[in-house]
């Protein structure tokens, strides 16, 4: 973790701490915190060395002050443990350390030390888990460790490097096949890191972790049927493993077997009675399948079993339509106030907390909670705005009517294709909802597989070092294009029925429309758009599973939503007239002229379904799902409102892109 710098000799600062010059190493310190008092690494070894001066108030000082830096997280909560079991705060401490190993499975002294208070706490079972990931940890070889220790800081490139260099010597490690996968996951080679995987289970036949990575990749693929083939396998072979249970039947959920999914549920609660994580999982399961009491029944049930599980406490905030009593407030307030959370933990307890106060008019706290679990979520990102308006600034110096009408006479002519683009929280749900309820439309999911083409020209054009995404697309041939477009349709074939046309509402596709039209140019595309303050403020309300990394602050929100807004007014010009614009305002105002615009930019006879869309019955994983289950209602349009005091940033920093009055 700590790098020599310009300030002091981080080295010479390291071996004065290890020998006991305590006084000697903080003033040096201190020296370097004049120049740089944000500096990471110095404050870390000034927390370090005041825990070994046992001056624990100042060492907790400084390790908040970490906390709200960007570092290697895992060792600010290793830290953390280390201070607490000074203390002899157990509880806490492994709290920290059980953090810290969720952040970086590498730190070796954390998995040691929830062994060692397991074993004191008198809860063998759990203490023997921790031992057994420290041994597989100590058995690794050395370099393994270290690329493991890489991936969780975020140097994948260099990770990457360390680990190929390792796999030549032993190409068929398991272990070694398994990292270069995850790699390649977070770069986005999502194909490359599926390849590996199977690969590696052929070289390693009863390597079960190998396996467990193999079916979450075919999860992240949407190849669904192939994960629960998979799942089944590894469930028929552990009969008795909670864990290769709960992976089945969360397979089976996938794949709209809701009833089987509840009934593997039930027999893993068979198997470890009362278990939070299980009883989540079902309700998931029952809320996707439409059966929202019983969902929260299971909600509950997490709860009651585990008191301070925090995703059960998100779940039930996450239905929209649930209301908190007040003893579940006060329990809540009361468990984040405990300070034995981790920031997974504490993220849906905030979260939570902030529906919570909403529900109550009670706008300062419920901003006040919505702000610290965003904070946390940034903490652990690596998002940078600026990168990516550089980025949509690349596609509008590439694409101009004359690439666009050049490129997009080859790509592949199929017509089915509807494209739902824009931000989340904008009503994309909806608008599938309505399209999805007429007979000639299937609804499917937010498909990844658009994305997925983008990231891999990326990758080609970096592994060619030529031009880079969108320029690569110019060197393409005619065929390439024909056949990008052709893969896309073939491989979203298993999200869809019979129908004519599906829906693909992956909301940031917006900022690859020029690609969809170079391989898919009948394609329709509409773009869901919502009153800049109320669409931002409505997605730093919601914890997203992935991908949405620019809704944890306010700011970085308010210039994603400007950087869109501007890509979308030059697809209007490159594209005129191929781009259907739906504001959300106008659905809640008058449904039916809308459903009429939009039927007909899709050549669509007009269907009452359509208007009725409430009443139809399908799956529906996102956040709206609760909501789209009921008639439209205008509540919600300016809720924004009650919080306008704590969003003078945003609505300043959204000025170009608000509406003419």
């Amino acid at each position: 973790m700590i790098d020599s710098n310009k300030t002091i000799n981080a080295a010479d600062i390291q071996k004065k701490i290890v020998s006991g010059q305590l006084d000697e190493a903080l003033a040096e310190l201190k020296i370097a915190l004049t120049h740089d008092a944000t500096n990471p690494d110095v404050n870390y070894m000034v927390a370090v060395c005041y825990r070994y001066k046992n001056n624990y108030t100042e060492a907790q000082r400084y390790l908040d002050l970490l906390k709200d830096m960007s570092l290697d997280k895992g060792r600010v909560y290793q830290e953390q443990g280390h201070l607490y079991r000074a203390q002899n705060i157990l509880t806490q401490a492994l709290v920290a350390y059980q953090a810290a190993c969720q952040l970086n499975p590498a730190l070796i002294a954390s998995w040691q030390a929830q062994s060692e208070i397991l074993t004191s706490m008198g809860r063998p079972a759990a203490a023997q888990q921790a031992t057994l990931q420290l041994q597989r940890l100590q058995n690794l070889p050395k370099v393994l460790v270290s690329v493991t220790d890489l991936i969780e800081q975020g140097k994948l490139f260099k990770a990457e490097a360390l680990c190929k260099k390792f796999l030549q010597q032993s190409p068929t490690h398991g272990e070694g096949m398994r990292l270069l996968a995850d790699i390649g996951l977070r770069l986005g080679a999502i194909e490359e890191a599926e390849f590996v995987l199977e690969s590696a289970i052929e070289f390693n036949p009863n390597d079960a972790r190998l396996k467990i990575d193999y079916i979450q990749v075919l999860r992240r693929r949407q190849k669904f049927e192939a994960s629960l083939a998979a799942a089944k396998a590894l469930a028929k072979a552990h009969v008795d493993n909670p864990q290769f249970q709960s992976m089945y039947a969360i397979s089976q959920l996938q794949v709209g077997a809701y009833a089987r999914a509840v009934a593997l549920f039930d027999k893993v609660l068979a198997l470890i009675p009362g278990d939070s994580v299980t009883y989540t999982s079902k309700g998931h399961a029952l809320k996707t399948w439409g059966k929202q009491a019983e969902a929260i029944e299971s909600y509950r049930a997490a709860i009651k079993n585990n008191a301070s599980y925090g995703e059960a406490y998100y779940a039930l905030s996450n239905l929209k339509t649930y209301q908190f009593s007040d003893a579940e407030i006060d329990s809540m307030v009361a468990i984040e106030k405990n300070n034995a959370l981790t920031p997974a933990n504490s993220v849906f307890l905030y979260f939570a907390l902030g529906k919570a106060f909403e529900d109550r008019h009670d706008w300062s706290a419920s901003f006040d909670y919505y702000e610290k679990g965003n904070r946390v979520k940034k903490i652990q990102s690596s998002y940078n705005a600026e990168q990516m308006t550089e980025e949509l600034l690349s596609q509008r110096s590439f694409f101009n009517k004359a690439s666009i009408e050049q490129l997009a006479h080859d790509g592949y002519p199929d017509a089915a294709p509807i494209f739902i683009v824009g931000l989340p929280r904008a009503g994309s749900t909806l608008l599938e909802q309505i399209l999805s309820s007429h007979s000639m439309v299937d609804g499917t999911l937010e498909l990844p597989h658009m994305l997925s083409i983008a990231q891999k020209l990326r990758r080609k054009g970096r592994q060619k070092e030529s031009g880079d995404y969108p320029q690569l697309i110019a060197e393409l041939s005619s065929q390439e294009r024909y056949d990008l477009g052709k893969q896309y349709i073939d491989e979203t074939k298993i999200h869809r029925g019979d129908a004519p046309f599906f829906i693909d509402k992956m909301p940031n596709n917006f900022r690859h429309i020029g690609l969809i039209k170079s391989i898919l140019p009948n394609a329709k595309i509409i773009d869901a758009r919502r009153h800049p303050v109320a669409c931002c403020f409505s997605g730093f309300k919601q914890l997203f599973a992935e991908g949405q990394e620019f809704s944890y602050g306010l700011d970085d929100i308010g210039q994603y939503y400007n950087d869109y807004v501007t890509l979308m007014k030059h697809w209007d010009e490159v594209v005129p007239k191929q781009v259907l614009r739906v504001q959300y305002e106008n659905v809640i105002a008058n449904i039916e002229s809308q459903v009429t615009a939009i039927l007909d930019y899709c050549g669509l006879p007009f269907e009452s379904a359509c208007l009725e869309f409430h009443k139809t019955e399908r799956a529906v994983r996102t956040a709206s799902s609760e909501q789209v289950r009921q008639p439209l209602y205008k509540s919600g349009v300016d809720q924004w409102q009650n919080f306008e005091p704590y969003l003078q940033p945003l609505i300043s920093k959204l000025a170009p892109s608000m509406p003419v009055k």
